[in-house]
């Protein structure tokens, strides 16, 4: 069915205004909406795979004839005083020449899948048969980067092409074959888990025992080193010195940016702790850092206040580990010959995310044997920002100079259909290694491309199509929700908590709501209503550029003067004059915002009461990945749902409920729908993913396009890399999301959609 029946008024899909699709989709879910025909109560069915359509919700498959759609739309006639006058059009009235739904779009495979033999040609080294009958099965370069033991070793892992089992089987070989001594083995992984999950996946392998297993050196690169530092220097990296927590560091900062006034909440603090994590890992110290803009400069002044603190107080910090270990072997050398004897054999896991210390680290270690075997794939280089560089892994050679290169190019996790586009998207990045991987099976699925009308549709479509498939027997651990940001998960993470559909999300995801920006602009609007509402009043204090002092003085002139805090703001004396004015000024606007929409609101918010100002001062601004008017962009698209402020305040205070309990749910939830940025995803698998927001300014993101035109393409090269690891995390549905509006602005699909999108068809 086409048309549907509104407040007396009808309603025709194709004539409708396509940005209100959305809010008539809400308010079927209310029940306001009628078949024109049976007059029952029916939905507006905003899916993915199927044009819109309204449906019958105590009867789906039921179908009223289709009664006939008018040429023209005639308006109800009313009679007042005597003159017959045409009604007044609703919000959702239908209108003439409007844009249509545009359908989704497959993306035909170019290549035909060709059936590959990968079984091993080494059948005369038995202990690979004997692996094949213990189901260890491996294709031929899976082999030969197993028995490779001797000196450099670069294997190019690409996505899904069994790299642990690889590792696993190599660690295997070298023991019970090569009868290496365990001792002298060391293996560094990324995450505590994954060491944890090839100890466990060796004792599976046939001859291997336990007590092997206890004597290889595994862990992280923090675990190992930190275990080198306690041994020589116990004293000076006791546990106890160790700052664990953020808070503590942010402390020592917020400290130090007092002498500069730098203010607590204007000042990007969590971000400059970032940044200085990247000068660190990067082997830059305080003196050697050279600052590109104000916002560095002042964290440059907190990185060098931060080390000597910590040095007068006998500090470290996680950075602190490998800067100390590297330190401490470069100053001795009968301490790194020591050491040199010691291990003969390295195996790094996820090579391409290695930084700078963590690469010297290894090449002081390796220095006399040579023996190592990087694992790792340049297409999946995501982590510049923590300092991660896959230069290291592109020139493997020059520092490992009679290196052999063994290329893993069988993926065994994703469909063909899914390996073609995601080799076509990835082979135009200038920078990596040439390879493009294979796949072993068919899913008869093309990847699909839909077009949401902005972030609100987008999760709507998203959210019905999981429900349509759930229907169908798949089940919710099938389903990854993928985005390039945190901040991009709330339209979807709000269409799924009002859902009866279970999901998780990251732990360490903070809600929308609860972003310092996104609270300062609530909290205009929670004092708008209740002028005593102390927090909301302290939150906007620094938007007014008025320091926290002033709340005391706040509170005492509301108590002598019988009056609200908000109004007792009105009579607040400054040292000038102007100021005391826009203060007056400021609280009539904000006193006036409970009478408007809030839209309406936050846009007075952001113009007349200086907010965008407030944020061109703010260090976030002028921070390329966290720009603070993104967030106010994203609240303003969130608004748009809401006719009243009170109605809004009450969504935004459950959502950032919601939050604190799907995170303490999830653990006992394994069979959720995953909702994750796309940096937290790699390394996993699902049946079906979602990609959000492929389009421009999104993915890839606004400060990659911007380095872009000034001539500097890495960062958007690491984009583009992103989005290979999102394609690659599907193994059977891939569904890339191509909004047409993004922010309340038209946006153009993600240019690195552009070679698939040229090929693709209904």
């Amino acid at each position: 069915m086409k048309s549907a029946m509104h407040k007396n008024q009808k309603i025709i899909l194709d004539k409708l205004a396509r940005e209100k699709y959305q809010l008539l989709y809400l308010h079927g879910k209310n029940g306001e909406l009628s078949c024109p025909v049976c007059n029952e109560k029916v939905r507006l069915f905003l899916g993915i795979q199927k044009e819109p359509y309204f449906y019958h919700i105590k009867s789906p498959e039921h179908i009223c004839p289709e009664p006939v759609i008018e040429d023209e739309f005639e308006p109800d006639i009313v009679e007042r005083n005597g003159f017959r006058i045409p009604q007044g059009r609703t919000i959702i009235e239908t209108a003439k020449n409007t844009s249509l739904f545009r359908p989704a779009k497959t993306i035909e495979c170019s290549i035909p899948l060709k059936k590959t033999t990968t079984a091993t040609k080494l059948e005369h080294d038995s202990y690979l048969k004997e692996l094949a009958a213990n189901e260890v099965i491996l294709d031929i370069s899976q082999a030969a980067a197993v028995v490779e033991t001797e000196g450099s070793l670069l294997v190019l892992a690409g996505a899904g092409s069994g790299k642990t089992r690889v590792l696993t089987a190599r660690t295997a070989y070298m023991l019970d074959v090569k009868k290496i001594d365990p001792g002298t083995i060391m293996l560094v992984t990324f995450t505590s888990k994954a060491a944890g999950e090839m100890k466990t996946r060796l004792l599976t392998y046939p001859k291997i025992k336990k007590e092997q297993i206890n004597k290889l050196v595994t862990g992280t690169f923090h675990s190992i080193f930190y275990r080198i530092l306690m041994f020589h220097e116990g004293s000076n990296w006791s546990a106890e010195r160790l700052l664990k927590k953020e808070w503590q560091r942010d402390k020592i900062l917020k400290e130090a940016g007092r002498e500069i006034d730098l203010s607590e909440k204007e000042f990007a603090y969590d971000l400059a702790l970032q940044q200085i994590g990247f000068w660190k890992n990067s082997l830059l110290f305080p003196h050697e850092v050279k600052p590109q803009s104000d916002w560095e400069e002042k964290t440059a002044f907190l990185y060098k206040k931060y080390e000597e603190y910590k040095k007068q107080k006998g500090l470290f910090d996680f950075d602190d580990m490998l800067i100390g270990c590297y330190q401490l072997l470069s100053s001795s050398l009968s301490l790194l010959e020591l050491y040199q004897n010691r291990f003969k054999y390295f195996m790094i896991d996820e090579f391409q995310d290695i930084n700078k210390v963590q690469y010297e680290l290894i090449k002081l270690l390796s220095g006399k044997h040579k023996n190592v075997c990087a694992v790792g794939d340049d297409d999946q280089s995501i982590y510049s920002f923590r300092g991660s560089d896959p230069s290291y892994l592109l020139a493997f050679e020059k520092d490992f100079p009679f290196a052999q290169l063994v290329s893993l190019d069988q993926n065994y996790r994703s469909s063909h259909e899914i390996v073609s586009a995601a080799n076509e998207m990835i082979s135009k990045n200038k920078v990596r290694r040439i390879k493009k991987m294979k796949a072993q099976f068919e899913s008869g699925t093309s990847p699909i491309l839909f077009f949401p009308y902005d972030e609100e549709e987008e999760a709507t479509m998203i959210v019905t199509d999981i429900q349509e498939k759930i229907v169908q027997g798949a089940k919710p651990s099938d389903f990854a929700i993928l985005y390039r940001t945190n901040a991009g998960s709330r339209a979807v993470f709000e269409r799924l908590a009002s859902s009866n559909l279970p999901f998780k999300i990251d732990l360490d995801s903070e809600a929308f709501y609860e972003r310092r920006i996104v609270k300062s602009v609530l909290s205009f609007l929670k004092i708008s209503l209740d002028e005593d509402d102390n927090q909301a009043l302290a939150d906007i204090l620094p938007i007014l550029f008025l320091s926290q002092t002033v709340l005391k003085d706040l509170k005492a002139e509301s108590i002598l003067n019988d009056c609200t805090y908000l109004e007792a703001l009105s009579h607040l004396k400054t040292k000038h004059a102007f100021q005391e004015k826009k203060i007056k000024k400021a609280v009539q606007l904000i006193r006036s915002l409970k009478f408007a929409s809030p839209l309406n609101s936050i846009e007075t918010i952001e113009k007349d009461l200086g907010f965008l100002d407030f944020l061109k001062k703010r260090g976030t601004e002028s921070n390329q990945q966290d720009r603070g008017s993104d967030d106010l962009k994203d609240l303003k698209v969130a608004a748009k749902s809401f006719s009243s402020i009170q109605a809004f305040l009450s969504h935004t205070d459950h959502m950032s409920a919601m939050n604190k309990e799907i995170k303490n749910l999830s653990k006992h939830f394994p069979n959720a729908i995953s909702l994750s940025t796309i940096h937290r995803a790699k390394g996993l698998e699902y049946n079906n993913v979602y990609i959000i927001g492929a389009v421009d300014g999104s993915l890839p993101h606004d400060y990659a396009l911007d380095s872009a035109r000034n001539g500097e393409f890495g960062a958007l090269e690491e984009e583009r890399r992103l989005f290979y690891v999102a394609m690659t995390r599907a193994k059977n549905e891939l569904l890339m999301s191509v909004p047409q509006n993004r922010r309340g602005k038209k946006a153009n699909p993600s240019r690195f959609l552009s070679p698939l999108m040229k090929r693709n068809k209904k």
